[in-house]
């Protein structure tokens, strides 16, 4: 392994050498062929079998040579779907969907959410019934970011209603095209339609398309939270950017300020530098474990919450300019204010995407302060002996 950290930066310098010009989508195939989409990885699925730690080596040379990611075009497959496959697929379903999925040539989206199943995922009622050689999936899920858009998803249904909750969920991997399979985009107050929900209605999967064994569905779904939990707030990004950045532009074209502005700008800016050392530290943290872990939980807490309040701070400067409506589909990049109304608009929703922050609370309490577990009172009982809503 020692020659191969070694010989790391020359197989980055090899790959931007013999890529001059080669658009994105081509440029990320050769990148996962030559094992440096994710390091950690083993050799066929984009990576080297290295320590987690050196891909932030790999992206930084790839960014100095204006090489950077396609993550915001398939964010949900490469930050989500994607490390679920690598570690519960088969050597057939990673090496199927691994690649398309970093390249970005396939759009997945996350199916666990429900109307009666938002924060106690764990609770769904989407079931998945043996059928022959296959499954015949039927239920409804919401709240479905990038549904609209999605080529494949990762779905989470109901194989045995009469365990427990955590016990009867089996994952599979559904093409969002097959028969059955209907999405329906909702309209947000942005405007926008980010998310959908999901219907499906006797929708046949083979087998083939079940990810690990039937019964460990919430063992698949946890991989997926806590990368969920990561790719929201664990980025780390440099001093002064992100959401932060923002507010110290508005601030320069603003005018005038009073001494409590100045004072609530100065603290924003010490706690976004808080929590960007914090990430690198829980960046430290994951490259010595391996997977993600609670520290995931408490950056995507502090992220939630600091972007709310950055976004109210720059509207509060902005005053009645801040209110200027705008056109969803065609926001304006200027930097009059106008697409700052839709970033307040969108900033409550960073508190429950990837799990609420009382999710998040809860994860802290007990995994990093080490306080008792609440005890629910569904424990052991039978999904099917759980009262639910109407």
């Amino acid at each position: 392994m020692t020659d191969q950290i070694d010989d790391l930066p020359a197989l980055v310098a090899a790959l931007i050498d013999r890529t001059p010009g080669l658009e994105m989508q081509a440029f990320l195939g050769e990148q996962f062929d030559a094992g440096l989409a994710w390091v950690h990885h083993d050799p066929g699925d984009g990576g080297l079998s290295l320590p987690r730690s050196l891909q932030s080596l790999v992206d930084d040379a790839l960014a100095a040579a204006g090489r950077l990611s396609d993550w915001h075009r398939n964010p949900m497959g490469i930050g989500m779907c994607g490390p679920a496959i690598a570690v519960h697929g088969t050597q057939d379903q990673r090496a199927r969907y691994l690649r398309p999925i970093f390249t970005a040539e396939e759009i997945w989206c996350q199916l666990f959410s429900e109307p009666g199943a938002g924060s106690d995922v764990a609770t769904l009622a989407t079931r998945a019934v043996p059928d022959g050689d296959g499954w015949i999936v039927n239920g409804q899920k919401v709240w479905t970011s990038w549904g609209a858009l999605a080529d494949f998803g990762l779905l989470l249904g109901r194989t045995d209603p009469d365990v427990p909750k955590h016990s009867g969920l089996t994952a599979f991997l559904v093409d969002m095209h097959t028969p059955g399979v209907e999405v329906r985009p909702l309209r947000q107050m942005t405007g926008e339609s980010e998310f959908s929900e999901v219907y499906l209605t006797d929708v046949r999967l083979p087998d083939a398309a079940r990810l690990a064994a039937v019964g460990s569905g919430w063992q698949v779904a946890i991989t997926t939270l806590m990368n969920e939990r990561v790719s929201i707030g664990g980025s780390v990004d440099p001093r002064s950017s992100g959401p932060i950045a923002d507010a110290l532009e508005t601030w320069r074209h603003t005018r005038p300020h009073t001494p409590v502005q100045r004072d609530v700008l100065a603290g924003l800016w010490i706690q976004a530098e808080v929590l960007r050392l914090a990430k690198i530290r829980a960046q430290q943290l994951r490259t010595s474990s391996g997977t993600p872990g609670a520290e995931g939980s408490m950056l995507k807490l502090g992220s939630a919450v600091l972007a709310q309040e950055i976004r109210s701070f720059v509207l509060d400067l902005l005053a009645e300019q801040g209110m200027i409506a705008y056109d969803p589909d065609d926001p304006p990049q200027s930097r009059d204010g106008d697409n700052r109304a839709a970033h307040f608009l969108w900033s409550p929703s960073h508190t429950i995407v990837g799990g609420t922050s009382d999710v998040m609370r809860g994860i802290i309490g007990e995994r990093v302060l080490g306080l008792p577990k609440e005890e629910p009172a569904d424990r052991g009982v039978p999904w099917r002996s759980i009262p639910r809503g109407a």
